[in-house]
């Protein structure tokens, strides 16, 4: 059996959404020390929708995968549910990722939070503190 599904060599020879969102209204950047992946989320609201977002990931081909589904899979969605997304959603949608590489699509979820966290902060929108448990660890959540 194949290390990587066709869907995880698919987003990371042929990424999509990548890139700088120049005016976003959102930005999270995680990264992980051990391994070394860094991940950054632009996002563009309109009308409580996401209605652009772009990464840049420096890291291995999971972490570029991640990065591309996670993007795909928020994109035209309520920010509510870009908030919901969930590591096992973007490892699932990928036809998984082998146990070493999971923390990639963690990354991608954490990425996501941090990036309608600032979205949240720069609109000076109300949120409880526990919709971002993962917040205060990451590395320039205003980045």
């Amino acid at each position: 059996m194949a290390l990587y599904s066709e869907t995880v060599m698919d987003h990371f020879r042929n990424p999509r959404n990548v890139g700088v969102i120049k005016d976003a209204d959102g930005v999270g950047e995680v990264g992980n020390a051990v391994c070394g992946d860094i991940m950054k989320i632009y996002l563009k609201i309109e009308d409580g929708i996401v209605s652009d977002v772009k990464f840049e990931t420096f890291g291995c081909g999971s972490a570029i995968a991640s990065s591309s589904m996670a993007t795909e899979l928020i994109k035209g969605k309520p920010l509510s549910d870009a908030l919901k997304l969930t590591n096992q959603a973007v490892t699932e949608a990928l036809d998984g990722l082998p146990a070493h590489k999971l923390h990639c699509s963690v990354l991608a979820e954490e990425a996501i939070q941090a990036a309608v966290k600032d979205y949240y902060d720069r609109q000076g929108i109300a949120y409880d503190p526990k919709e971002f448990p993962d917040c205060g660890s990451c590395a320039g959540c205003h980045g």
